[in-house]
């Protein structure tokens, strides 16, 4: 059985990128409208759209299990795209498509449960000589055993969902008087996020990078690995910015760590698209994380320095076909960098600012990629994650890709909520970004100056855009689009700084 029709079983920008490469394939795409977004986006670019807008339950449709497979079936979709987020990691869903004979794109449920599990993760990687952090072997029942194994292996430690990620059920502690409010903390914020209050301890590195790979295999045993990505920037342990490839890693370090990601996922079998994360410190010894056993928000930076597409990819391992390249012909060509514009609050702590997009404004250039599931009109409600859009912009190598990355930043123009742009158009600008010189530290290490006051946030705004337009008054090839962007311009903002 082929791929015919989709149900994307996923929302906003996400199932806006699943829709453009199935509509290349020639494949159908199912989109549910919610009574939540009922004029979302991304229904504009589905060919069928199943109408869940009086559904009176309480649970999410996209956490529906049930009622999606229900959906599936009667809109005669033959396969589901998960997307990221909401059942994509969940191995009932996967093997509850299975069962009703509908194809599940992504990896087999055995495969997400292992890997979806950090404590089996944990043992499969051990036993295939992968570095790994020191911590506990299996889940803690309670605090006192969570002080003993931190004792053992020496603080700071680090309480972790035993099936969850992206910074949910996670939290730092430093010394024993601190365990029980955190690992209570910890547990119940997993039972909330994933059903599942279990977690373990492992030693906390201080100041690492972030290093993932991408994996991709298929059915018949091959799988390879298409080069790493640079994580390192990020607030409460979820990502901001991403970049690939990452200029810690050189050739050497590269194959070794790459060997070792396709290693974890050949122990379990795995196919479709999957990402290994290391923690990279100082002295380059690194430690595998976890495994993400779906596609990841920040994949786009990777299609653009292989030139493959990784949701393509994913249809054709789910409908049976073999790899149609091998680890040699892999090449990374240029540098990516994707910075995940949300709509949140940087002085309250990132927290989201859900609203109504009046309007937006993204720019339009070769080096420039959008990724998004808004447009002027749209609201980001409080249900669901407070992402606009994703701007990827590339380069010839990491230097040139910064400078578009500057450009592209400043002609971006959203009204109607706060915004992740005024910080991204200074971290552009910081000297250890610059450099390359940050770990997973970076916000919390930085200068507070930037982040106290609306007027400071205004001024690092203004300063950024200032010195941007003099050191590129002679370069013709670069403009501040002041139509679109008022809000950046530096005569405006500098008036708006001196009515405080």
């Amino acid at each position: 059985m082929k791929i015919s029709r989709i149900l994307i079983a996923n929302r906003g920008e996400i199932a806006v990128r699943i829709m453009k490469t199935a509509a290349i394939m020639n494949i159908e795409t199912v989109a549910i409208k919610t009574a939540v977004e009922p004029g979302a986006m991304y229904l504009s670019s589905a060919d069928v759209i199943y109408d869940n807008t009086d559904d009176a339950t309480d649970i999410p449709v996209f956490l529906d299990i049930e009622k999606l497979v229900a959906i599936a079936l009667k809109t005669k979709a033959n396969a589901i795209h998960p997307g990221y987020g909401f059942l994509a990691e969940n191995a009932y869903f996967a093997q509850k498509c299975i069962d009703n004979k509908i194809i599940f794109i992504g990896p087999s449920p055995d495969a997400i449960y292992k890997m979806g599990n950090k404590t089996i993760a944990r043992k499969i990687a051990l036993a295939g000589g992968i570095p790994m952090a020191m911590g506990s072997e299996g889940n803690l029942a309670n605090e006192e055993e969570a002080i003993v194994m931190a004792e053992k292996i020496g603080y700071p430690v680090i309480i972790k969902a035993a099936s969850g990620g992206g910074g949910r059920g996670m939290r730092i502690v430093r010394k024993s008087d601190e365990m029980e409010k955190m690992f209570n903390i910890a547990s119940k914020e997993a039972e909330k996020a994933f059903n599942d209050p279990s977690v373990f301890v492992e030693k906390y590195i201080e100041n690492p990078k972030h290093i993932e790979f991408q994996i991709l295999g298929d059915t018949k045993g091959n799988v390879i690995h298409l080069g790493e990505r640079e994580c390192s920037i990020q607030r409460k342990h979820q990502k901001l910015l991403e970049e690939a490839p990452s200029g810690a890693l050189d050739d050497k370090l590269r194959k070794k760590m790459g060997t070792m990601a396709v290693q974890i996922a050949k122990a379990v079998n795995y196919h479709s698209a999957g990402t290994v994360e290391f923690l990279l410190d100082s002295e380059k010894n690194f430690y595998f994380m976890e495994m993400n056993t779906r596609i990841q928000v920040e994949h786009p930076v990777t299609e653009i320095i292989t030139g493959i597409d990784l949701i393509e990819q994913q249809i054709r391992v789910a409908n049976g076909e073999a790899l149609s390249f091998k680890q040699e012909d892999i090449k990374l060509n240029g540098w990516a960098i994707e910075c995940r514009i949300n709509a949140e609050d940087v002085q309250a702590g990132f927290a989201p600012d859900p609203g109504k997009i009046e309007s937006i404004f993204m720019p339009s250039d070769p080096c420039v990629r959008v990724d998004t599931g808004v447009q002027a009109g749209s609201s980001i409600v409080a249900s669901y994650d407070s992402m606009i859009a994703k701007l990827i912009v590339k380069g010839k190598d990491r230097k040139e890709a910064i400078k578009n990355c500057k450009m592209a930043l400043d002609k971006v123009w959203i009204k109607g909520t706060k915004t992740t742009l005024p910080f991204f158009r200074m971290l552009v600008r910081n000297p250890k970004f610059l450099d390359g010189n940050f770990t997973t530290a970076f916000i919390e290490n930085l200068d507070k100056y930037y982040l106290n006051s609306e007027y400071e946030e205004m001024l690092a705004a203004w300063l950024a855009t200032k010195l941007f337009v003099e050191e590129n008054l002679n370069d013709d090839s670069i403009s501040v689009d002041f139509k679109h962007g008022k809000e950046m311009s530096p005569w405006l903002l500098n008036k708006r700084i001196n009515q405080f």
